[in-house]
């Protein structure tokens, strides 16, 4: 299975709410979420990334949350839709941002200079990053207050925000920091550039 497919099977099962099937009928049809790379140059640099990187973190929330100490220790009990909505849906503010391109890189081996392709970043609609994510979602379907901040904080302590109202967030809505945990582990394990295997699919 694609992570395409896999993304809209997962979406369709336990995303239900109003709104969902024209958002996904925006990401489908109307965006380029699913041949997007998730960054220019890190983390799923590559046609697809976008997606690949969202189903990813899916899985690793799914896997976070079953942990037997959050359950019992922490208390962290969602539903599967907000787990969907929070992981599967974090990221569509890059929708629209990457353009294809290539860049000079010297060859080692040679000595010699070469194109190889890339993406640049042209963001049109600046609105920030988890805040962007939550602003195009809520266009289509109403979030619940601990899936908007999940979606909002989801990049943890690596954003540029004061670490103060980061430590705030992800105190306040656990969900916020389980899903930032799950972006860190797609991102530096499954989909950095040098890991065996980062974007075969």
């Amino acid at each position: 299975m694609s992570a395409r497919e896999e993304f809209i099977d997962i979406y369709q099962r336990a995303i239900r709410r109003e709104g969902a099937g024209a958002l996904l009928d925006y990401l489908t049809n109307r965006s380029d979420f699913f041949t997007a790379p998730a960054s220019a140059r890190y983390h799923g640099a590559w046609a697809g990334g976008l997606c690949e990187h969202s189903v990813n973190v899916y899985h690793c929330l799914v896997d976070y949350l079953a942990r037997p100490r959050v359950q019992e220790l922490y208390g962290l009990d969602y539903t599967g839709e907000s787990v969907a909505v929070a992981a599967l849906l974090h990221d569509v503010c890059k929708v629209g941002c990457y353009r294809p391109g290539t860049r000079n890189v010297k060859n080692d081996a040679t000595g010699q200079w070469e194109k190889v392709p890339t993406f640049f970043y042209e963001d049109k609609l600046p609105y920030g990053h988890g805040e962007k994510s939550v602003y195009i979602i809520s266009g289509f379907m109403k979030l619940t207050r601990e899936e908007a901040m999940a979606i909002r904080w989801h990049m943890g302590f690596s954003g540029s925000e004061d670490p103060r109202m980061v430590g705030q967030a992800l105190q306040q809505y656990p969900l916020a920091f389980a899903l930032a945990t799950a972006d860190m582990e797609a991102s530096y394990f499954m989909e950095a550039p040098e890991r065996p295997g980062a974007g075969a699919q």
